[in-house]
């Protein structure tokens, strides 16, 4: 029985090659990285004690490294488990949900139909392209050198141009041995009701061709020469060959590019695709006429876990990326997400990059920000709301965010996330219906916090101590608090350390985000070559972009006197110390949120009782700060102030 490529191709789609590997293997935990779709093994085809069998669900692939063999979903069992072909695909079949075909002499026709059309449209393009390089296409030619496609572009997409004429495309067609039927199958010809003969569906268009993930033509997009025309772009009709919800254009190379690690991003249309592919963005691809779907979204999570969405920054472009937040939400997974880019007024890609370069379009994908980032500012605007009413509406509509999330994991860290944020938000409301007030200590010297009011309620009086701690001031954009150096140096000194707990470290919370990238890219380097030298690791991270942050946590260390900072340091000494600034980071974080809860609960009932619990997370924060300083000098008692950088 003969197989449609799209039916096997579906199975491919719905099932992770993980999956059908996993039954014959035991994937090594320390060198996987399933949030990646990233596997590896032992060769189950050769004798091995070092995995060197990669199992990639992204490309649907796997391959060792050790014997070569290599192959899909289908012939991993044809091979590994010896099964027949159709064996294999009834196995498949029903691991992934999909009832067998019928045998159907229908289907077996309508997929030689097919490949006949694949033919078709190719030849189309030829001609295409032809016309463009003729007399015919001068005009053509100097709206491409207008809008800045150069030559190269020009062959590497393949574009062209169709005539004004009527007939012009069909007569080619016909004279290569093309039927009327196929024409009209493969939507390059349109017939009106009034007109017995069909013609032409594109004329006078600077023609796009659009391509699967193979490289094969599939459609085209059209763009007008006049301007009186109806539609300035015109794609190609739904096809046996061609869906625009489940296709992209650029996406073959966009895939390619990926494999590469280059970010793969989303713009609006041909020209920006072609101006941001130019400019050294090859990951770059768009949506063919209707906006983004969850085909879509399938697709690019295929080629990358956290794809970026590039919107204009007028208000269409800012509802369109509320529309494709709302999109998106119910799909997240652990690991995989979107992040929004937004342009300048006025500007897309295309205009961008030809007014200031591929820098500036380079430094927008940079700014990027995160999908939960995004939904904060598109649900808050930026300002404070001012009465109860209007704060419990925006608390309603995070929540009503977060729970459109269908992952259980996601769904609870987004609610935490928005939870935090809030109470960081409402805290300056808090704070400015709260009398300060204080009381001066007897024999010490020392401010006491008053619990008595004017009007014999409780108000709270935050001490000199918590109010100029780092707990009370934590993730500023640009600093690393000496805690995450040490934690940080000592891994990059001892990238051992990091290799014997890459699943705890994973998880660390640092409350800065250039530690907390940086951590994650550490992490990334030592999971992809456990073997890998301080040396090899330090420089790495320096190719990453982290050079100068490595030297300002090197160079403040050391004014400090910390040891961890050599790296002839024994591995036991640097895995005390790095348990001890573990230990202290985790306190700190125990901490900090008892410290968010202790300041709702005064809010809400303003007794000694709840004051003095306050009082005593005061209390521990002035402990823990004082054995920072343990850090900061090393063994010294003398307290000296903290320093970020």
């Amino acid at each position: 029985m003969r197989f449609s490529d799209g039916f096997l191709e579906e199975i491919r789609q719905r099932l992770p090659i993980s999956q059908v590997v996993g039954e014959h293997v035991l994937w090594d935990k320390r060198k996987s990285q399933p949030s990646r779709g990233d596997y590896w093994a032992c060769c189950p085809f050769h004798g091995e004690k070092s995995p060197s069998f990669h199992a990639d669900d992204r490309r649907g692939i796997y391959h060792c490294f050790g014997c070569g063999v290599s192959g899909d979903h289908f012939r991993f069992l044809t091979e590994r488990a010896g099964m027949s072909f159709p064996e294999a695909v009834e196995k498949l079949a029903g691991m992934a949900g999909l009832p067998m075909p019928a045998r159907d002499q229908r289907e077996a026709e309508a997929d030689a139909s097919r490949r006949t059309l694949y033919d078709v449209m190719d030849i189309a393009a030829a001609y295409y392209q032809a016309a463009l390089q003729n007399n015919i296409g001068a005009r053509a030619r100097g709206y491409l050198q207008g809008r800045g496609v150069t030559p190269a572009a020009i062959a590497r997409f393949r574009i062209g141009f169709a005539p004004e004429s009527a007939n012009g495309l069909k007569e080619h067609l016909a004279a290569n041995g093309v039927s009327a039927a196929d024409m009209d199958a493969a939507g390059l010809v349109v017939k009106r009701d009034d007109q017995p003969m069909a013609y032409d569906r594109f004329r006078n268009r600077v023609m796009f061709p659009i391509m699967d993930f193979r490289g094969r033509v599939i459609a085209f997009g059209g763009r007008a020469m006049a301007a009186d025309v109806p539609a300035k772009y015109l794609n190609s009709p739904e096809t046996a060959l061609f869906h625009k919800r489940m296709t992209l254009y650029n996406g073959q190379a966009a895939r390619e590019a990926a494999r590469t690690n280059k970010p793969v991003i989303v713009v609006e249309g041909y020209l920006d695709v072609i101006a941001a592919v130019m400019a050294g963005f090859e990951g770059t691809v768009a949506p063919l006429g209707t906006a983004l779907t969850e085909e879509h979204l399938q697709l690019l999570w295929r080629m990358a876990d956290v794809p970026i969405l590039c919107f204009d920054g007028d208000g269409a472009g800012q509802r369109a990326a509320a529309r494709a937040a709302e999109l998106v939400l119910p799909f997240l997974q652990p690991g995989r997400s979107v992040r929004i880019a937004t342009l300048p007024e006025g500007q897309d890609p295309d205009d961008l990059i030809k007014a200031e370069g591929s820098a500036a379009f380079g430094a927008v994908i940079e700014a990027a920000r995160s999908l939960s980032d995004t939904l904060w500012s598109l649900e808050t605007g930026g300002s404070v709301p001012e009465t109860p009413e209007a704060r419990a509406a925006l608390e309603a509509r995070l929540k009503a965010r977060a729970n459109a999330i269908a992952e259980p994991s996601v769904r609870r860290h987004y609610m935490q996330a928005f939870d935090e944020r809030l109470s960081a938000f409402f805290a300056p409301v808090r704070a400015s219906r709260i009398d300060a007030g204080r009381q001066g200590g007897r024999g010490t010297g020392q401010r006491q916090p008053s619990l008595q009011g004017s009007r014999g309620s409780p108000k709270l009086v935050v001490s000199d101590t918590l109010r100029n701690s780092r707990l009370m001031k934590p993730g500023r954009s640009l600093d690393v608090t000496p805690r995450e150096a040490v934690i940080i140096t000592s891994l990059i000194n001892h990238p051992g350390l990091a290799e014997q707990r890459l699943e705890h470290l994973a998880a660390l919370d640092l409350p800065s985000p250039v530690a907390r990238t940086l951590l994650s890219s550490l992490l990334d380097l030592v999971a992809r070559d456990h073997d890998i030298t301080a040396a090899a690791l330090s420089e790495a991270l320096g190719a990453r972009g982290f050079g100068e942050t490595i030297a300002k946590m090197r160079e403040s260390l050391s004014r400090q006197g910390v040891w961890q900072l050599g790296a002839g340091t024994a591995d036991e000494d640097a895995e005390t110390g790095l348990k001890h600034a573990l230990a202290l980071h985790y306190k700190s974080v125990e901490l900090n949120k008892a410290l968010k809860a202790a300041e709702v609960a005064l809010g809400v009932d303003p007794s000694e009782e709840t004051f003095e619990r306050l009082r005593d997370i005061q209390n521990q924060i002035t402990t823990v700060e004082g054995t920072e300083a343990l850090i900061e000098g090393f063994g010294s008692l003398s307290g000296r102030a903290t320093r970020s950088f």
